[in-house]
């Protein structure tokens, strides 16, 4: 099938493919739940809510989180509620098609607790810059005047890969470029770092069934957080100058996190 893009590509496919050999999905089909899930508490949710706000700094422990989460022991509000937030929005990503008016209700639940209500699951309506944390600019995201033209695009490409017959290969290039092109639109004033990461796990479930929710790719992202921004920011200073032809070690990430359970 050949698949016509309005802001994804298939440039490195070809070479992707020679670095990830379809023998890779025996770690995927391997994968099990954890005895600790019950009706009421994912284990593996609970790994992709605390890693992913590790990311982005939150002082919240896995051990901390399952004892909060599925024993009910106490902790301060504050340690556990952003966390919570994350958790509920991958339980819904769990019930609801990766789409336009989800992404936007998944991003509404994530900054439950970062956000002011008018801001939640909204699209910026101003400039935005990533900062270091020492005060510099990395990173200068697409302008607002821009902001949406670029996420009909993004959701455009979205719609037609999950109608597409894709490979296993396929599927875990474009769940990583979407991850990619979405976090570097940085469509919102926050939370885009938690969304982007939830939406290739999302779009991973969509094509390949519940036991993607399974993958350990947040853990991989925190455990090698240093080498996940450095990846990231290969593709350059400006949206605008972005060249995607470097994205390579970013999209090689997801595959390996296959096997990241013993890191």
């Amino acid at each position: 099938m050949t698949k016509k893009f309005k802001i994804l590509n298939d440039v490195l496919f070809n070479d992707y493919c020679k670095e990830v050999e379809t023998t890779f999905l025996k770690h995927y089909e391997l994968l099990q739940d954890s005895e600790l899930s019950i009706s009421t508490f994912s284990f593996y949710t609970s790994v992709s809510a605390v890693f992913s706000s590790k990311i982005e700094g939150e002082p919240i422990e896995l051990d901390s989180y399952i004892k909060h989460k599925r024993f009910g022991i106490k902790f301060l509000p504050d340690y556990t509620r952003k966390i919570d937030d994350l958790y509920d929005a991958y339980q819904f990503a769990k019930f609801h098609t990766c789409s336009k008016k989800n992404i936007e209700e998944a991003h509404r639940i994530i900054t439950t607790h970062i956000l002011p209500e008018k801001k939640q699951g909204k699209v910026r309506t101003s400039n935005m810059f990533v900062i270091t944390g020492d005060g510099r600019i990395e990173y200068a995201a697409v302008s607002p005047f821009k902001v949406d033209t670029e996420l009909n695009k993004f959701y455009a490409d979205l719609e037609n890969l999950l109608n597409a017959d894709l490979n296993v290969q396929e599927i875990f290039y474009y769940a990583s470029l979407l991850h990619l092109v979405f976090v570097k639109i940085h469509p919102f004033d926050d939370g885009n770092g938690r969304t982007s990461r939830l939406i290739e796990k999302w779009f991973l479930a969509e094509k390949l069934g519940e036991k993607a929710w399974l993958i350990q790719s947040e853990k991989k992202y925190y455990n090698n957080h240093q080498m996940y921004y450095k990846n990231i920011r290969l593709l350059g200073f400006e949206y605008e100058q972005l060249d995607y032809s470097k994205s390579m070690p970013f999209l090689l990430m997801l595959p390996q996190s296959l096997s990241a359970g013993e890191e």
